[in-house]
């Protein structure tokens, strides 16, 4: 992780935090030395659970609630990660939003404005505030982003429009990337393949990665904890040499 001259943590900050492969990237970046704040949206319960869990592991983490889609909610969270934990070097960009299942023609115009708002322009913005913050305070920093095999794979009959956004993040990973190398700052991306999540029950196909198995090269769906390690390596020091990777996550997908 980025060096904290005062020996203190440093600071990450996990989009979408509470559940799935964020949480598990909150449980593994407390065990490997990070303080952890981490955002939600409505799961307040699911949160505050993670909290209590990482606090009784003697680690050190806080949930806060704030839409990614918001500019105002943005700048809110980093604030209040900086002022309950210290100056966040690292940042994990994991929110995502699919919709319902279905074909595109289908998809209506709430459900596109909402994956567009979340999945690129939160991503972006999220991204902007880290930025900003590193350059005023001149350290490198460390960003994942956390796209999809859809972004290649195109997801038709099921949400190509979802695909599509996760294609704009890693084209913005590595935009980016190039952007900031010269300062020291680095930017990645993981692209899981089906994984054993809520986002599948959120789409309305709490069974889809038993359905989808079959066509995955190892034969089984994901665990969010093999997601996360895939993160936790990209922000780590042995990973100094790399930036603008999109490391696919997906059981060969």
């Amino acid at each position: 992780m980025p060096g904290n001259p005062d020996d203190k943590p440093s600071v990450l900050l996990v989009t979408g935090g509470s559940r799935g492969i964020g949480a598990e990237v909150v449980r593994g970046a407390v065990r490997r030395g990070w303080a952890v704040a981490f955002s939600y949206v409505q799961d307040r319960e699911a949160a505050r659970r993670l909290e209590g869990e990482v606090r009784d592991a003697g680690g050190s983490a806080v949930g806060l609630q704030g839409d990614v889609a918001d500019p105002q909610a943005v700048a809110t969270l980093f604030a209040a990660a900086e002022d309950a934990l210290g100056p966040v070097a690292g940042l994990v960009n994991n929110t995502g939003v699919t919709g319902r299942l279905g074909t595109f023609v289908d998809t209506d115009l709430a459900t596109l404005r909402r994956v567009l708002d979340v999945n690129v322009l939160g991503t972006m913005l999220c991204a902007q505030e880290a930025v900003r913050r590193w350059r005023a305070r001149d350290v490198a920093g460390v960003m994942v982003n956390v796209s999809s095999v859809a972004s290649t794979l195109g997801a038709p009959g099921e949400y190509v429009h979802y695909a599509a956004s996760k294609a704009a993040v890693e084209a913005f990973t590595i935009g980016l990337a190039k952007e900031l190398a010269a300062g020291g700052s680095r930017v990645n991306a993981v692209a899981p393949g089906t994984a054993h999540t809520d986002i599948h029950a959120a789409a309305g196909e709490p069974g889809r990665p038993a359905r989808v198995a079959a066509r995955i090269p190892m034969g089984r769906a994901g665990e969010p904890s093999e997601i996360a390690e895939a993160v936790l390596w990209l922000l780590s020091p042995q990973a100094s040499y790399v930036t603008g990777a999109v490391l696919r996550v997906s059981g060969g997908l």
